[in-house]
């Protein structure tokens, strides 16, 4: 196995990464389903904690395949059959969040972990074996040594008390965070640009895609059950208009332009954690103002609302912080985004119409947008 080339041409996801992705949209599903119960219960605090715990887990996961395949992807057999023990190991991730969220019982979720964990580690010791240069070759056993540890540390945890389980978490996402910045303190690895902002706006995709798939269940569910149409077709076109929007937003920016180093690059990838949490939040959320508007769930008609407009108005500005306030042009277009979050967030306050007016304040986003956008590009040079 040798490393890649930065400068390679028309590089692309592979088969076996969207195969990858794919098996993400389980584990994915399960931590929104989890996030619509305790909200939809009356419980915000632990239900978006417990999300947050189980969605580090699946994103953490997909981060470290994702910029491994994009510096070393040789596609071979052994690399094949690394990668699918990696994705059994997420499908045993995903069948314990349940336990994870509900009962503090990560058990299942680091056995998965583990699985992974062990074809990962793999992989990285053929890349140092494989690496020409001294640099790259310690970069590749720090990776190795770092996963060690650190899942050491995560089985560790299923013997710690639960009222520190909570805690220790934290310090082993900070001790997970820490392990790319100290292995690529000296060499960085040959990750490309191009493919990894592809493979990030792949699993955008993803998370989007289960916020239709979970809206247009809740939907079905309750017209199933009860007359409700009045009040579930201005939920689902609001709904709808959002993820359109957060889909036109994101890849609205050649991102591939700006990813020129680690200084970059790290921050961009680590962000993106709230961009996948908050994109597949909107789904969850959309949910529980479903079961609301039919007399499911147990909360206020603010909280309901909340839980669609909030993780919409996080999504927007996470998605400026991270991509477009490096290609806006002025004051007026890099206010944009930042009015539209807090225009989402105003929308909280609009009663049974809010997620309705949520999306038509996400589509005039979109159309304030591209209309700055084109009257601030130069005038075309006349060839007459």
């Amino acid at each position: 196995m040798t490393a890649r080339s930065r400068d390679e041409g028309h590089r692309a996801a592979t088969p076996l990464e969207l195969f990858f992705d794919l098996c993400f949209v389980v584990a994915v599903a399960q931590a929104g389903q989890r996030l619509v119960h305790a909200l939809a219960e009356g419980h915000p605090g632990s239900g978006i904690i417990g999300y947050f715990f189980v969605f580090f887990g699946v994103w953490w996961a997909w981060m470290n395949f994702t910029w491994f395949a994009s510096a070393y992807d040789c596609d071979d057999v052994p690399y094949r059959i690394a990668t699918l023990v990696q994705i059994t190991g997420v499908l045993v991730y995903a069948a314990g969040v349940s336990r994870a969220f509900d009962q503090n019982d990560w058990t299942v979720a680091v056995i998965g972990y583990l699985i992974m964990r062990v074809a990962l580690t793999a992989q990285w010791l053929r890349a140092a074996a494989g690496e020409e240069s001294p640099g790259g070759r310690t970069a590749a056993l720090t990776y190795a040594a770092g996963l060690v540890v650190c899942q050491a540390g995560w089985v560790g945890l299923l013997f710690a008390p639960d009222d520190l389980k909570r805690w220790l978490f934290l310090v082993l996402v900070v001790a997970e965070l820490m392990v790319p910045v100290v292995a690529e303190r000296n060499h960085q690895t040959p990750w490309h640009a191009h493919h990894i902002v592809e493979r990030y706006g792949l699993f955008t995709i993803i998370v989007l895609g289960e916020t239709i798939a979970a809206s247009t269940v809740a939907v079905k569910s309750a017209l199933d059950e009860h007359e409700a149409l009045g009040e579930l077709l201005p939920l689902a076109a609001g709904g709808l208009l959002i993820v359109f929007a957060a889909w036109w937003i994101y890849f609205a920016v050649p991102m591939h332009e700006h990813l020129n180093s680690n200084r970059e690059a790290i921050p961009w990838g680590y962000g993106h954690l709230l961009i996948f949490a908050s994109g597949a939040a909107i789904g969850a959320g959309i949910e529980v103002a479903v079961e609301h508007a039919v007399g499911k769930a147990h909360i206020s008609q603010l909280a309901a609302n909340a839980a669609v407009t909030v993780p919409s108005a996080l999504f927007l500005l996470m998605v400026w912080l991270l991509h477009s306030r490096h290609f806006k042009r002025g004051l007026a277009q890099q206010l944009v985004l930042p009015l539209a979050a807090v225009a989402l967030l105003a929308c909280t306050w609009a009663g049974p119409y809010a997620v309705l007016y949520a999306g038509l304040v996400a589509t005039a986003t979109v159309v304030v947008g591209m209309t700055l956008s084109v009257r601030g590009r130069p005038p075309a040079l006349s060839v007459g």
